[in-house]
């Protein structure tokens, strides 16, 4: 009890960190939350445009800018140069169609009349001219076999008429999965960070010479000691998991899913992990005052790299190369696979597992480590 008394006293000065990290988590999962994208539907967008007609409004010239008004925002400018020019510049029309005088009776003489646009070149441009596109294609194919204008003019009309009907054929609701994988990314540097500084602090304490003095005449046992300050620790690291697992089932919604049990699972693992590396690096540190910059370095270089802060579809590949060398760059791996994972069998939680495999090893690797440090140390005395 002696052991677990002075670890809750370091604990209680190291509770303004702890503190920090989980704001940190609380206040970026719901930033991402609030800016995130909630619309799962598609929706046509149509762009602005501007027609300027010098041929008569009838037949497959009618047609034509019927068919524009239909699929676009029509605005109504002068035909005056620099209005028309303004227009464009200040993007109050994303696309200018010139219907050029004798349209009509070219294209029905079949003589390829041209019609001069302008556009801003933005993505709205881009969908102007390939419904202008869409419309003189058809046109010329049924040109070439139809006797009679109103004829043409009809098969046109049909075959325009005719949309493709989209269908989300997914079931997975991708606002919440992305929100969950952000969460749990982020909790990597939290849960990182805590149990670095934690630990770190209080195998430090205990090697202070007035503390190991007194563990070296008091009547218990220093494996015991030794025991008692791991269980401690990992007690803690345990405990911080939780929070941090509790509070993910009020910042997101699909927790109470297949989903959400793997995102738990991998966080435990990684959480032994980061006990693991806080046990290495506790081992290693001869300068309390190296503990911060040491949390700096481990828990933001990681999570930087690995995908913590930004996107892995963001990162270079050559960083993201380097990454694999770090527990953190599986455990995030794991959750961007987890939110593209629509049915769940062997097929797709093998390579889940695979990662989370890798993570465990990199847990044994970190105990052999310190089991030698930890050895090294003792012999030293």
């Amino acid at each position: 009890m002696t052991v677990f008394k002075t670890f809750l006293k370091v604990l209680d000065k190291c509770k303004a960190p702890i503190i920090m990290y989980t704001v940190f988590l609380l206040f970026f999962g719901v930033f991402n939350m609030s800016t995130a994208d909630n619309q799962i539907n598609f929706a046509a967008s149509k762009p602005d445009v501007l027609i300027i007609n010098q041929d008569e409004e009838i037949g497959i010239t009618k047609s034509l800018i019927e068919y524009i008004k239909d699929n676009s925002n029509i605005k109504e400018i002068e035909d005056e140069e620099d209005k028309v020019a303004d227009a464009l510049f200040y993007r109050d029309v994303n696309y200018i169609i010139y219907i050029p005088k004798g349209f009509r009776q070219d294209f029905l003489a079949n003589k390829h009349p041209e019609i001069e646009v302008k556009s801003t070149g933005d993505y709205q441009a881009s969908l102007a001219q390939m419904m202008l596109e869409r419309y003189l294609k058809v046109a010329k194919l049924y040109q070439k076999t139809q006797t009679s204008e109103e004829e043409l003019i009809r098969n046109i009309d049909k075959t325009l008429s005719k949309q493709v009907e989209v269908q989300m054929t997914s079931k997975l609701d991708t606002d919440s999965l992305n929100n969950s994988t952000f969460y749990y990314n982020f909790a990597s540097y939290s849960l990182l960070a805590g149990c670095v500084y934690v630990i770190c602090l209080v195998i430090f304490s205990f090697r202070e010479e007035k503390i190991r003095k007194r563990t070296m005449v008091s009547s218990t046992n220093y494996k015991k000691i030794n025991r008692q300050l791991l269980l401690s620790n990992s007690l803690f690291a345990v405990i911080l998991w939780m929070i941090y697992v509790v509070l993910s089932f009020f910042m997101v919604e699909n927790m109470f899913t297949m989903h959400g049990l793997i995102y738990i699972l991998n966080s435990f693992i990684f959480t032994l992990c980061a006990l693991a590396i806080s046990f290495v690096i506790g081992n290693m540190v001869h300068n309390k005052n190296a503990i911060n910059g040491i949390v700096n370095v481990i828990a933001l270089g990681s999570s930087f790299l690995c995908g913590a802060f930004v996107p892995m579809e963001m990162l270079p590949d050559f960083v993201l190369k380097i990454a694999h060398i770090l527990p953190s760059y599986w455990y995030i791996k794991t959750n961007e696979m987890l939110k593209t994972v629509e049915v769940f069998n062997i097929e797709t939680l093998k390579p889940i597992f695979i990662n989370m495999g890798i993570i465990i090893i990199f847990i044994i690797v970190f105990c052999f480590i310190s089991s030698l440090l930890s050895s090294n140390k003792k012999r030293n005395r």
